[in-house]
């Protein structure tokens, strides 16, 4: 398992960094809007979906992503908030009384304010196709890497207070604190070295990172709950010794989301 989870990642790896930094900003739109889509397959398939129904809820999210690429993406601060709002009150709130998955209308549109947020995210934090701007995503994302890496080894080594035993038993408060100073550390670096785009000193990024790793704790949570409620171990079995695409992902669209909506609403 552990082989074939490494050999999956040592593929995938070179892939994103290729894509990310190669891809011109249509091809990368594609790219992004697949990664996102295959996710929300996923999870349709979580919430009961039949192939048929999943196979026309990807259609119209296919139609509705097409065209809000073909307006020029959305810049629509309402949006924005709505999303800052899930992630940040409903999400905890969700958790804390672990409401099961909801079905038919209310799924999908849980599904596409999952993910479309994200998806603008990758656009909006790679708005050109440059070195920089890629850095400046992939900073991002690394946030949520570093974040679950450190906390890995630090439940491993010191965990011992569950953090959600009904949603995730393998999950402590001592993996969270070293998610947090693991975080911590890398905000200065990545400040120092000038990654990151926006008019905010050391102090300031560090200030939005930990918030940052705690919505990546809560997006990881909140796919285990749904996992957990559908009698699923993963998501799918696309990616071997990983699961599924959402499985690799969940802590990521709820950073994404939640950090394009303050750089938005910021004015940033």
């Amino acid at each position: 398992m552990l082989r074939t989870r490494i050999l999956t990642a040592l593929v995938l790896l070179p892939l994103m960094l290729a894509a990310l930094f190669l891809f011109p900003t249509p091809a990368w739109a594609v790219f992004s809007a697949l990664v996102c889509g295959l996710a929300l397959w996923e999870f349709a398939r979580m919430v009961g979906f039949s192939p048929l129904r999943n196979a026309l809820y990807l259609l119209v999210s296919a139609l509705m992503a097409a065209g809000l690429w073909w307006r020029g993406g959305v810049t629509f601060l309402p949006l924005h908030a709505l999303a800052l709002a899930f992630w940040l009150l409903m999400v905890p709130l969700w958790l804390k009384r672990r409401w099961r998955a909801p079905s038919g209308v209310a799924a999908a549109i849980l599904g596409w304010l999952l993910m479309f947020p994200a998806w603008f995210a990758m656009l909006d934090w790679r708005k050109v196709a440059d070195a920089a701007h890629a850095r400046q995503l992939l900073a991002i994302m690394a946030l949520v890497w570093v974040a679950d890496v450190a906390a890995y080894f630090a439940g491993k080594a010191f965990g011992k207070r569950k953090l959600a035993p009904a949603i995730s038993p393998g999950k402590s408060w001592e993996g969270v604190l070293g998610a947090l100073i693991a975080v911590a550390l890398y905000a200065l670096w990545v400040s120092h070295m000038g990654w990151m785009m926006l008019p905010l000193a050391a102090w300031q990024w560090l200030l939005l990172a930990l918030p940052l790793t705690m919505v990546s704790v809560g997006g990881d949570l909140l796919e285990s709950w749904f996992k957990r409620c559908a009698g699923m171990k993963d998501s799918s079995a696309l990616l071997p010794g990983h699961g599924g695409v959402y499985d690799r992902i969940d802590s990521l669209i709820a950073v994404l989301a939640v950090s394009n909506a303050l750089r938005a609403l910021a004015g940033w």
